[in-house]
């Protein structure tokens, strides 16, 4: 079976590599002062199997950044985010860039999200940015209906892939982080026709029961999960820092591939990591589905 195998991990690897402590956009500011680092983690994941680079622009919403002082950034750091991702992709020689739009507020935090018409009007504009340079699009951490509707919304002026990536609660993969049922997502899809839909940045235990829901949408599927305890209640305040969450130490390469690998067998195409999700993971995995006959796409 062909798999499209995705990097992990982009702004806690950049936070890893530079040394400096996390803050609220702690993957932004890091391509202001020291932007090679983003470009060295995209070759990394290139190197161990991944033949997608996700393009550091999930912390970079208008919206984000305007809280932070850094709006007059906002068209500079989209540009540094996907010429990074380029620039490794022409040295690994292939693969495909992915431009990550992140949830506009805060990730977990569906009581933020600003009225349907702002969110739509927030994600066109940077696809109408990021389009160029991008092979794809994927929504990442959409954690209510709304949420989807309104960022699916912001994509209909692209004739590039929609990837709708949602996470899910910690103990109930069957509902996204707002509480609504993930099967009430199928309306949505039928709508706005996403090229692939995916379960993100959810604790890996959960994501199978959520893939047999979204398996039955009649779309290429998947997930990349993360290595977090459970998203703890100080990470949901405002404008928090990574440091408010807790990495696991029993989920190592080993165990994540074993988690990604069922996930294949129930039939998901597109598998990789997310948050606390390493280059060492991907390699392991990149390792585990060629060892069982998959083509890596």
């Amino acid at each position: 079976m062909d798999i499209t195998l995705l990097d992990g991990s982009i702004g806690q690897e950049i936070v890893k590599r530079s040394g400096d402590r996390p803050t609220p956009l702690w993957s932004t500011s890091v391509m202001l002062e020291k932007p090679d680092v983003v470009g060295a983690v995209h070759a990394d994941y290139f190197a161990a199997g991944a033949t997608v680079a996700t393009a550091n622009t999930y912390t970079v919403p208008r919206d984000r950044l305007r809280r932070a002082g850094l709006e007059d950034h906002f068209e500079a750091l989209l540009d540094t985010a996907m010429r990074q991702a380029e620039q490794a992709r022409a040295a690994h020689g292939s693969g495909r860039i992915a431009a990550a739009l992140g949830p506009l507020g805060a990730s977990y935090r569906p009581d933020l999200l600003p009225p349907l018409a702002e969110v739509q009007k927030l994600f066109a504009e940077q696809v109408r940015l990021l389009q160029a340079k991008a092979d794809l699009f994927i929504l990442e951490t959409v954690v209510s209906l709304d949420h989807a509707r309104g960022a699916l919304m912001g994509c209909r002026a692209t004739d590039k892939p929609i990837w709708l990536a949602v996470s899910v609660m910690d103990e109930d993969g069957t509902r996204l982080r707002s509480g609504e049922p993930l099967q009430e997502l199928a309306d949505l899809v039928e709508t706005f026709q996403p090229a692939a839909v995916l379960i993100n940045c959810s604790r890996p235990e959960v994501v199978a029961a959520g893939l047999e829901i979204i398996k039955t949408f009649g779309k290429p599927f998947g997930a990349f999960a993360n290595g977090f305890t459970r998203i703890t209640e100080g990470f949901l305040q405002e404008a928090p820092t990574v440091e408010a969450l807790q990495q696991r130490h029993d989920l190592g390469p080993v165990e994540y591939a074993a988690f990604a690998m069922g996930w294949v067998a129930q039939g998901a195409t597109i598998v990789g990591g997310c948050c606390e999700v390493g280059p060492a993971h991907i390699a392991e995995l990149a390792q585990q589905l060629r060892a069982a006959g998959h083509q890596i796409v």
